[in-house]
């Protein structure tokens, strides 16, 4: 396969991702859909990727970037819903599909029918997510979503190349899999740890974002690559990574988030877009390599399809089976009380179960020979593996937003109450303001004299009080009163005001009074970034709702950075 035929594949993949974007549409779905289609016009050549390619380059990232924008305090709330799907349901799709795959044909050895378990048995969020957003699911469901795709990876890899052992040595070894699956993750998530700290630790000594951008574009890969050298699981290393990364990332500089933002989601979009094209246009010929294969395509098509049933239906048989597992509560548990998933949400989740780039590479890493003998049935394998990713991509993906809609599920509560915490932050750091003046106001006196001090102090505060009353009454009306503190009107506006809430002056400032301004304000934004993670880190602020209005204050920050007056002082 020619390298201009995948820039092809990658072109037309991002334009059809492009207008689904515009259109709002599940852009993995019609990806692979139009994928499929286009696979069967003639002299479409065929796209045979390096599995190992998949692995190491595309998926370290994808996970790597789902991590940074995951809130490690909702995963760890979530913890014990994340453990029961992302490795136990795993591991139970992995051995019923294993199962009903042997007793369909009882020619395969049953290491050989893991290894098909294993390759079919990790979801991949990136359509359920899509999917998701536009309809506003909780965010618990979300997080579970989410938090199931960032380690099943793991556990299917890992189960994956304990078959392949198994296969190998024609012995299965229940001892042997459980001390790899006990190194994967330990050694995986010290890995990912301790690179994490160590970036961490650089990038706050780095002031340049660009330098800090191409740090973080690395990461996933020295991870990925650093704990499989010493046996451990890469993608546990790099989910652990981007979770810690993410985690601190208030406390870097401004500008390497608002570079890396962009960079990452537009990263997403093409590695993203060229998997999902990948499994569907690589369908045809799967089914060619059984037709010319012994193995019989009826008696091939038969089992994938059977496979495609029973990965479709255990699914929501374990998770309405284990939803107890919710209420347990472990000793150091942060998980608030009664914050289960409902029978609703529990039927949303139970039909999010499309499979996507870890199915794919692990379906085309099925070696050809073993002990230099032939793979016996891997055609059929791979069928089965490909049929379950596109049929639960288009079965499940597409009736997955009827689903959701027919159930009621959706995130008005909690739209309320992200506007109920932002409205309390406003304040909050409006509180946190007017304790900064208060301590600037003996420098503000030694350089403009006490009664003009006084005045821009009054006023500064003035301004902060009225932002944080018209955030109060917008955001919060009902408990406006009760969030403004020293009986402050909250029918106060903003009326008045100059730009960005500055006074207006009598008079045309100096470059020293505007310089010092900036300064102050650049303080003022250190201040409310301070107190943002400080409720943050309590559990008083939603990541989400802390994010955005980090945001604000990054972009508030590049516009001082940009102003004339910087430019001046540098």
């Amino acid at each position: 396969m020619h390298h201009v035929e995948v820039f092809l594949l990658v072109v037309g993949a991002v334009l059809v991702a492009a207008v689904c974007r515009r259109r709002g549409w599940a852009a993995p779905l019609v990806v692979v859909a139009v994928a499929l289609a286009v696979s069967f016009v003639p002299g479409v050549p065929r796209f045979e990727v390096d599995p190992e390619l998949l692995l190491e380059f595309v998926l370290p990232p994808l996970l790597y970037s789902a991590a940074l924008s995951s809130s490690y305090r909702d995963f760890r709330t979530s913890l014990n819903a994340i453990t029961r799907l992302g490795v136990g349901l795993v591991l139970v799709s992995a051995l019923v599909v294993a199962v009903v795959f042997w007793w369909l044909d009882p020619g395969v050895p049953f290491a050989a029918a893991l290894v098909l378990g294993a390759v079919v048995a990790p979801p991949d969020a990136v359509a359920a997510s899509a999917v998701g957003r536009r309809l506003g699911l909780p965010r618990r469901v979300m997080t579970l979503l989410s938090g199931e795709s960032l380690i099943n990876d793991a556990t299917s890899l890992t189960l994956y190349k304990v078959a392949l052992a198994g296969v190998a040595t024609g012995a299965w070894a229940l001892g042997s899999g459980l001390w790899t699956f006990t190194v994967a993750v330990v050694a995986g998530v010290a890995v990912g740890l301790v690179l994490g700290w160590l970036v961490h630790k650089v990038r706050m000594r780095l002031d340049d974002p660009v330098v800090a951008s191409a740090v973080g574009l690395l990461t996933p890969f020295a991870a990925y690559w650093a704990a499989e050298a010493i046996g451990g699981s890469g993608v546990l290393a790099v989910v652990a990574a981007g979770l810690y990364l993410g985690h601190t990332s208030p406390r870097a500089g401004y500008a390497t988030r608002l570079y890396e933002g962009p960079i990452w989601s537009t990263l997403d979009l093409l590695l993203e877009a060229f998997t999902f094209a990948l499994i569907g246009i690589q369908l045809p010929w799967v089914v060619r390599d059984v037709v010319e294969s012994d193995q019989g395509f009826a008696h091939a098509a038969l089992v994938s399809l059977a496979v495609l049933l029973v990965a479709i239906l255990v699914r929501p048989v374990y998770v309405f089976a284990t939803t107890w597992v919710d209420n347990v509560r472990l000793p150091g548990s942060h998980r608030p009380e009664h914050d289960a998933l409902s029978a609703r949400e529990s039927a949303v989740v139970s039909w999010a179960g499309m499979r996507g780039v870890v199915t794919l590479a692990a379906a085309a890493a099925i070696p050809v020979t073993m002990n230099g003998e032939p793979f016996d049935h891997r055609a059929t394998l791979q069928l089965a593996a490909y049929t379950v990713a596109i049929g639960t991509l288009l079965l499940q993906g597409l009736t997955l937003p009827r689903v959701i809609v027919r159930l009621g599920v959706g995130s008005a509560a909690e739209s309320a109450d992200d506007a109920s915490q932002e409205a309390a932050m406003r304040v909050a750091t409006a509180d946190a303001v007017q304790r900064l003046l208060a301590e600037q106001r003996p420098q503000w006196a030694r350089a403009m004299g006490d009664e003009k001090a006084d005045a821009v102090i009054a006023k500064l505060s003035d301004v902060w009080r009225t932002r944080a009353a018209a955030a109060a009454v917008v955001l919060d009306p009902d408990n406006a009163e009760e969030l403004l503190p020293d009986g402050l009107d909250p029918s106060d506006s903003v009326r008045g005001l100059g730009p960005a809430g500055r006074p207006p002056t009598g008079q045309l400032p100096g470059v020293k009074e505007v310089a010092r301004t900036q300064r102050l304000r650049r303080a003022i934004i250190a201040a409310q970034r301070d107190v943002l993670m400080e409720h943050r880190d309590a559990g008083d602020l939603d990541e989400t709702v802390m994010r955005q209005m980090l945001r604000e204050l990054d972009l508030e920050d590049e516009a001082l950075s940009s102003s004339w007056v910087s430019r001046i002082e540098g």
